[in-house]
C-alpha cells in the first residue's frame, strides 16, 4: 500500500491592512495596474469644475473693471449704469462661486477618494515628493516618459491646493468682507465677515489690494492649468480634458 502524501492547502497571506495615511499616498501616486478605462470624476465634481471655471472668468473680468473702471459713457448715467451692471455680475458670480465651493467641500466627504485629492496632500510621503520632482522634469522636457495616474498627478495636487484652493478661500473671505462693508457695518454680513479686516490691520484699502492680488494668483494658475491640460492630453499616456467631461480616465497604452 502506497502512502499518498496529503497535500497541504496553500497558505494565503492576510490582506494588507493599510491605514488612512497609506491609502492617501497610494491614491495620490502612480498607478501600477492601469486598466483600459476607470471612472474617476463623479458628476457633482465635474459640475463644480465647470461652474467654478465660468465664475472665475466672470469674476476676473468684472473685478478688473471694478478696480480699473472703463471710461465714462456719454449721456445721463441713469441711462447706462455700466459699472453698476458690472458690479452686479461680479457679486452674483461671487455668491455662486461661494455656494459651489461649499458644495465641493461637502462632496470631498460624500464622493469617492478622487474627490478628496486636492484637499489632502500626502506631504509626509517621500514617494509623493519624488513623483512631484518627476512631474517637474516631465513638464520641463527633461525626462522622456510620463507616469500614469488615475486621479491628479502629485504636481497637479500641489498646484491646485496652493494656487487654487488657498487663494480661492482667501478671495471668498475678502470678497464677502468688502461686500459686507458696503452693505453697512450694522448688518448680518458684517457680523459674519467683519473679522476679516482684522487680519489686514483693519485696513479696508489693504483688503481691496489683497483681494485684487489673489485674483492674479488664480489667473496665473488658470493659464498654466489650461496649458498643462492640453499638453497632457496630447503628450501623456492618459486622457485629461475628456475625463473632466465624461468622468472616465482612458489610458493610451499598457506600459508599466
Amino acid at each position: 500500500m502506497v502512502n499518498t502524501p496529503v497535500s497541504k492547502a496553500p497558505t494565503r497571506k492576510p490582506p494588507r491592512q493599510d491605514g488612512v495615511f497609506d491609502r492617501i499616498v497610494q491614491e495620490a501616486t502612480e498607478t501600477t495596474t492601469p486598466a483600459e478605462k476607470i471612472y474617476v470624476y463623479e458628476a457633482p465634481l465635474r459640475l463644480w469644475h465647470w461652474v467654478n471655471a465660468i465664475c472665475i472668468i466672470l469674476l476676473c473680468v468684472t473685478g478688473y473693471f471694478i478696480a480699473t473702471p472703463p471710461p465714462s459713457v456719454y449721456g445721463e448715467a441713469s441711462d447706462h449704469f455700466v459699472l453698476g451692471n458690472i458690479r452686479m455680475v461680479h457679486f452674483a458670480a461671487g455668491q455662486v462661486l461661494a455656494v459651489a465651493f461649499l458644495g465641493r467641500i461637502y462632496w470631498a466627504f460624500a464622493g469617492n477618494h478622487h474627490a478628496r485629492q486636492i484637499f489632502l496632500l500626502p506631504v509626509w510621503s517621500a514617494k509623493w515628493w519624488g513623483e512631484i520632482w518627476h512631474e517637474i522634469k516631465w513638464y520641463a522636457f527633461a525626462t522622456p516618459t510620463p507616469k500614469k495616474y488615475i486621479g491628479h498627478n502629485p504636481l497637479a495636487q500641489f498646484a491646485m491646493f496652493f494656487l487654487l484652493i488657498v487663494p480661492l478661500v482667501l478671495q471668498i473671505l475678502t470678497g464677502f468682507a468688502l461686500y459686507a462693508e458696503g452693505a453697512g457695518t450694522d448688518g448680518w454680513m458684517h457680523a459674519m465677515f467683519g473679522w476679516v479686516f482684522g487680519l489686514f490691520g483693519d485696513n479696508s484699502f489693504a483688503v481691496h489690494t489683497y483681494h485684487h492680488l489673489f485674483m492674479w494668483f488664480i489667473v496665473v494658475f488658470s493659464i498654466v492649468h489650461i496649458y498643462a491640460a492640453l499638453r497632457e492630453d496630447i503628450m501623456s499616456r492618459q486622457s485629461l480634458i475628456s475625463t473632466m467631461v465624461s468622468g472616465w480616465r482612458y489610458f493610451k497604452d499598457d506600459e508599466k
